[in-house]
Parts: structure tokens; C-alpha cells; sequence
């Protein structure tokens, strides 16, 4: 039996009417762009911004957003393409089954639960420093034995167990807390936007790309990005490499738009909201990173930003303590909806595998009554709160953001792929410029990941080889498509 034995597309949109495997249709394009919007912003103004800019590309971090976000604007018009043409859950897992085969499917599969998973454990220790951040500054004290960066962070438990149980109850009662909770978060950007302008100095903002210094001790370690450590070159930050650096490193930003993409399922029109939430989410988000970045940056010496709480810190510098408390507030509610999202993401993806029998069918299975696939929602919760509050994620962003270039990259190649085996699908939306979008998008994409460390790619290394462990010792032996392509006959879900 093939390695890349295909799925059908009209196979993929065939399953999602069996009964046992049967999401709602309840999705507009609002709340499909709220989504996005609920997702993207969250972890890239609240805890990436002051980090990348710190060490990595100084004021000009503004321009390593706008090169993250062009980076992702032409996956996003890939992505588009197909979750219109295609609405079944499961986003680029779901893509490559019928366009690439399974191997490539597996793959981004395993890319996709590591991005979401590790993403919302990741954004659950972030929010647990601004949460107990906020419950000081309002005069109630949360023990630091039981906090951020204690040996079990408590807080950031509570708030995966609490999303856990929304997520199960329902989508649509997801979304409705996240339209709230997004509302609060635009506010409070937009409150920064507006504050901030005040007190931005020119002065700071000079040099706006600070000449290049090598790194601290000169030599190749573990964090020298892979492309330098292959190359040769003097391990550096700053000047044009730092922007590309830091664009790899806020790529993390941006993951929100690929998640809609697993709601697809979802949606009531899914061919004309679907791009719409997609395309719309990543333009509103770019507008308003960069305009932060620059506030940010002009407030604060961008080698004195304090990249744990940046946003705080900077109007605290300007003795401006009481809008610290606002902006903690805000992060809060920001963070708590990109939590929500990457979860709700993680289990579609991991819905789709299971419909397919690469991963246990039984997982798979939705609640009659709520209409979510509840088994896989409350299993992730378990396995986040878990990595939240007991793993010490230092760094491990960046394996978020190398598993997401993993699955853009092959997305984009799957674009001209699918147009030339399949031409006589009907498609409400197309990528333009096809097939040079498409290959560029994904030659950008794998530069951005050789920019990642070398220990990023070690434990992505590490991670892949467990799937193909996993996947050639059980998904390879119980597929669906394998069955079928086996004993000739149609395999249900």
C-alpha cells in the first residue's frame, strides 16, 4: 500500500455528514473574522513584541511583523483556496490528504497538534503573568508558590480547565465569551495606540534598525539560527538579519488564521465567509501590531524594554501606573481568547485524524446534544493544563512557530498541485497568480524556519520522529483510505 495514497475530496466532504462524526453548522463571517481576530491578537503585543524587540531587531521590529504577516498573507490566500473549496475540518491536515497523500497528511497533522497544543500551553503561561500581574495591582495577592514560575503554576491550570469546559459545551457559547473578550482586547490595544502616541520620542526610535553585534561569546551554540550555524557565519543580532529573526520568532503572532481554517466544518457559507474571516482577521491584526510595535519602541529604548511585560512596563516608565492596570486587564482577556482558540483548533485537527482512523476512531465521536467532538476537547485540556503548569516552556515558542512553517509550506505547495490533478473543481475563491503566489509563499516559509535555532530544530527533529513512530505502528495499519484501497470497499467513519 502507497505512502501517498489519497483521500478523495468527494470522500472528505462525504464523511461530514455521518451522524456520529457531525459538527453544526452555526458559523458566520463575523464570527469566523472574531476568531481569527481572537487568536492573532494575543500572545504578539502582549508577550512577543518587547522580547523580539530586545533582542532581537529593535525598533525595527515593526518591519519583522510586516514580513511575518506578508509571509502569511500569501498562505492565508493558499489556505483560503482550499477551506472554501473544501469545507471539512481539519485545515491543512485535511488539504494535503487529497492533494499531496497521506504521508504529507500525517505530517502536517502532527505539525498542526504541536503548534496548537504547545501554542496554548505556551499563551496559558503567559496569561498567568499578567493574571497575577492584575490581581496585584487590584490588592489581592495569589501565592507565588502556586503562580508563574513555580514549580506548578496553579493559575495557568484554572484557566485551561475553566476553557476546557466552555470549548465542550459548544462552539457557538466559545464564541459569544470570545466576542467579548476580543471586544475588551481591542479596546485596550486601541487605548495603547492612542495613550501611547503622547509619550513615543523620536530619539528612541533612532537607530530604527540598530547596526548588527555579534552575539554574546561569538561562537555557534544551540540559539545561533540554523542558517548561520550551516553557513558559517559570525552568530549575530540586529541590523537585516535581526529583522528576519525576529519575523520567525513573531511568526508565533500569526497563527491565528490557520485555525479558522479548522472551523470550516463549521460554517453556514463556507465558501464566501470563510476567506472573508481569514483574510480579513490577518489585515485588522497587521495594522495594529505594527502601530504598537512603534508605540512600544518609542517609548521605551528598545534595549531597555522589559520583554516579560512589555506593554505595562513601558506606560509604568512613564509614570503612568494606573494604564499598567488597564493594559494587565486587557492581556487577560486577550490571552485567555487565544487559549480558547488554538484548543478549539487543536481538537478539530485532531477530529479530522481520528474520522479518518490514522488516530482511535472512538475519539472522534461528538456529543448529541452540544455538537462538539467532546472526548478529544476534554483529552487536549487535560494534556495543556498539564504542560502549563508543570513544564518549564522557556523558549518553546519557537517550536509553535516551526511546526506552523512546516504545514504552510507544503499547504502552498499543494495549491498549483491540486489545480493541475484536479481542474474541474469548482472553486469560489483562487490564489491569484498561480503558481508563483503559491511557490513563493512556501519559499518564504522555509526561510523563516532555517532563521529558527538549532535547538528548535533538534527538538522538532525529536518530535517528528515520534510521529512517524506512531504513525507507521498504528495510522499506517488502521487508515480508512488504506482499508478501502485494501478490500475495494467504501470504509465508513
Amino acid at each position: 500500500m502507497s505512502l501517498v495514497r489519497k483521500k478523495t475530496i468527494e470522500q472528505s466532504i462525504a464523511d461530514t455528514d455521518e451522524p456520529e462524526y457531525q459538527l453544526k453548522k452555526r458559523l458566520t463571517a463575523i464570527d469566523l473574522t472574531v476568531f481569527g481576530i481572537g487568536v492573532i491578537i494575543g500572545a504578539g503585543i502582549f508577550t512577543l513584541t518587547g522580547k523580539a524587540a530586545a533582542q532581537y531587531a529593535g525598533p525595527g521590529i515593526a518591519v519583522s511583523f510586516v514580513l511575518a504577516a506578508i509571509c502569511c498573507g500569501l498562505a492565508a490566500l493558499c489556505y483560503a483556496e482550499f477551506s472554501s473549496t473544501v469545507p471539512v475540518s481539519g485545515s491543512a491536515y485535511t488539504f494535503s490528504y487529497f492533494s499531496l497523500g497521506e504521508i504529507f497528511a500525517w505530517i502536517i497533522g502532527w505539525d498542526l497538534l504541536l503548534e496548537l497544543m504547545l501554542g496554548s500551553s505556551v499563551v496559558a503561561q503567559g496569561w498567568s503573568e499578567y493574571a497575577a500581574l492584575f490581581l496585584d495591582q487590584i490588592g489581592i495577592s495569589w501565592p507565588s508558590s502556586i503562580g508563574p514560575g513555580s514549580s506548578v503554576n496553579v493559575l495557568a491550570m484554572l484557566l485551561v480547565i475553566a476553557l476546557t469546559i466552555l470549548a465542550t459545551v459548544g462552539i457557538k457559547e466559545s464564541l459569544r465569551v470570545n466576542l467579548v473578550l476580543v471586544g475588551i482586547k481591542l479596546f485596550v490595544v486601541l487605548f495603547v495606540i492612542v495613550a501611547g502616541l503622547f509619550y513615543v520620542k523620536g530619539s528612541n526610535l533612532s537607530p530604527f534598525i540598530p547596526a548588527s553585534v555579534p552575539s554574546p561569546g561569538g561562537k555557534v551554540e544551540l540559539t545561533t539560527p540554523l542558517i548561520q550555524a550551516v553557513l558559517g557565519f559570525t552568530p549575530s543580532t540586529f541590523g537585516v538579519a535581526g529583522l528576519v529573526s525576529g519575523a520567525a520568532l513573531v511568526f508565533f503572532a500569526f497563527i491565528g488564521f490557520d485555525v479558522v481554517a479548522t472551523t470550516a466544518e463549521e460554517a453556514k457559507n463556507p465558501q464566501r465567509d470563510l476567506p472573508r474571516g481569514i483574510i480579513g482577521s490577518l489585515v485588522i491584526c497587521t495594522v495594529l501590531y505594527v502601530l504598537v510595535c512603534i508605540v512600544i519602541t518609542g517609548m521605551v529604548k528598545y534595549n531597555e524594554i522589559d520583554p516579560k511585560a512589555a506593554l505595562a512596563e513601558a506606560f509604568k516608565s512613564v509614570g503612568k501606573g494606573g494604564f499598567a492596570t488597564l493594559i494587565s486587564a486587557g492581556a487577560v482577556a486577550g490571552l485567555t481568547t487565544v487559549v480558547l482558540t488554538l484548543m478549539i483548533g487543536a481538537a478539530r485537527v485532531v477530529f479530522a485524524m481520528s474520522r479518518d482512523h490514522l488516530l482511535p476512531r472512538q475519539l472522534g465521536k461528538t456529543h448529541p446534544k452540544w455538537g462538539t467532538p467532546y472526548r478529544l476537547t476534554i483529552g487536549i485540556g487535560i494534556v495543556v493544563a498539564i504542560v502549563a503548569g508543570v513544564t518549564p516552556i522557556g523558549k518553546l515558542e519557537e517550536m509553535v512557530n516551526i511546526g506552523t512553517l512546516a504545514a504552510f509550506t507544503l499547504v502552498s505547495i499543494a495549491v498549483p498541485l491540486l489545480r493541475k490533478s484536479r481542474p474541474d473543481i469548482k472553486r469560489s475563491f483562487t490564489v491569484p497568480w498561480n503558481p508563483v503566489i503559491p511557490i513563493v509563499a512556501a519559499l518564504i516559509c522555509v526561510y523563516l524556519m532555517v532563521n529558527l535555532s538549532v535547538e528548535t530544530w533538534i527538538r522538532f527533529l525529536i518530535w517528528m520522529a515520534l510521529g512517524f513512530g506512531i504513525y507507521f505502528l498504528y495510522g499506517y495499519k488502521k487508515s480508512r483510505v488504506g482499508l478501502e484501497e485494501k478490500t475495494g470497499e467504501v470504509q465508513k467513519a
